[in-house]
């Protein structure tokens, strides 16, 4: 980090914030904590993001001792790993999310923040792989009511202990067919609404076995800050 960048104290939390509060770095550092490694697979979390502005990101990290980066054992690129200091990181972001799921909730689903890409690569990381058997292949299609035609079709597939988000048919026989719009897609993410509510008030329809309806319910984990999106029953606005 650059000194002229500096506030100028020597405030604890303005050294942090000098490292962190830079556009896009917390977001960065969010990818890395949830598993993304490879230059491409941090993209994909950050579809906004520039790749010119991830390089300068990852680089400045980097600098300041927050992420280390070593060649790739196969292939060109680099692995983008967090350091210890990066992995303590993990309880101030948890904390970011979750104040902003008490306490701006609703904003987090307006129009210009719904992100299909961003869903679908943040379900893929959340699938209890363990619930779905080796023996077959599972694909499942989401529909998003009210997307532009080149972001309403999404289909996840599990494969042999793999998960992967495709964004053109796959070739299979889908297993599932999930149709929403995005934000109620989104405020299911979240643990803002839960999925049998909304499936009961035919806000999402789900056409499939119901041993296989059964089994995506069950392996889906939802975000990892859905359980500072509930609220109390009874409760309709954050206390």
């Amino acid at each position: 980090m650059a000194k002229d960048k500096g506030y100028g104290q020597f405030c604890p939390v303005a050294m942090a914030a000098e490292i962190l509060a830079e556009r896009w770095t917390p977001l960065v550092v969010r990818e890395l904590l949830c598993g993304s490694m490879r230059f491409n697979d941090l993209q994909r979390g950050l579809p906004r993001m520039s790749s010119a502005l991830l390089s300068k990101r990852l680089k400045e990290l980097e600098h300041s001792g927050i992420v280390d980066r070593q060649p790739a054992p196969k292939g060109r690129g680099s692995i983008y790993r967090l350091t210890q200091p990066g992995q303590e990181l993990l309880p101030i972001l948890l904390g970011m999310g979750n104040w902003a799921q008490r306490w701006k909730r609703d904003e987090l689903v307006d129009d210009d923040k719904l992100d299909p890409d961003l869903l679908m690569w943040d379900m893929r990381r959340r699938v209890d792989q363990s619930l779905i058997p080796n023996n077959r292949r599972f694909v499942i299609q989401f529909q998003f009511a009210g997307m532009p035609a080149n972001r309403r079709l999404y289909w996840l597939m599990f494969e042999r202990g793999e998960t992967d988000v495709c964004v053109k048919h796959p070739g299979f026989d889908i297993d599932i067919f999930v149709n929403c719009p995005m934000r109620t897609m989104a405020r299911v993410w979240l643990g803002h609404e839960a999925m049998d509510a909304v499936l009961r008030r035919d806000e999402m329809q789900m056409d499939g076995s119901p041993k296989d309806i059964k089994l995506f319910k069950s392996s889906l984990k939802l975000s990892i800050f859905a359980e500072a999106g509930r609220l109390p029953p009874g409760q309709t606005t954050p206390a």
